[in-house]
């Protein structure tokens, strides 16, 4: 079943969608967009929190795994279970995975095989896609 077809928790229509999001959020997480690199303020966020989803507030990503990986967006080593979900995405001519928020269906961002111990994964998430709730 691809993206399109599976129906989520939580779900809006279209217009809902382009009402409840800001335009860059709008085609980063419905269209599948990419913020360009070292533009959003939570690439610099440091303090204790949790990172959630900016389309339903599902919570993502814990600060403390999240880390410097120098590609502009901001990068964890593993989202909090069962918040995500990947799908594989074949746009551009590549072929790379893509993570989307599981309650939703949002396009976050990706996920690589070039991340630090203990997981080796980088994920690599625009950070309009996200909010960021302090501890």
């Amino acid at each position: 079943m691809s993206i399109a077809e599976k129906t989520y928790p939580f779900t809006l229509s279209d217009a809902e969608w382009r009402e409840r999001l800001t335009p860059e959020q709008y085609q980063v997480m419905r269209r599948h967009g990419t913020e360009r690199p070292g533009s959003c303020a939570l690439l610099h966020e440091k303090r204790q929190g949790r990172f959630t989803c900016a389309g339903c507030g599902q919570a993502l990503f814990a600060s403390d795994g999240k880390f410097e990986s120098g590609t502009g967006w901001p990068s964890f080593g593993e989202p909090m279970e069962g918040s995500v979900e990947t799908t594989t995405d074949r746009s551009y001519g590549m072929i790379r995975t893509e993570v989307h928020c599981s309650r939703c269906g949002s396009h976050l961002g990706h996920v690589f095989p070039d991340g630090p111990p203990p997981t080796g994964l980088r994920y690599c998430i625009n950070g309009v896609a996200m909010d960021f709730k302090p501890a």
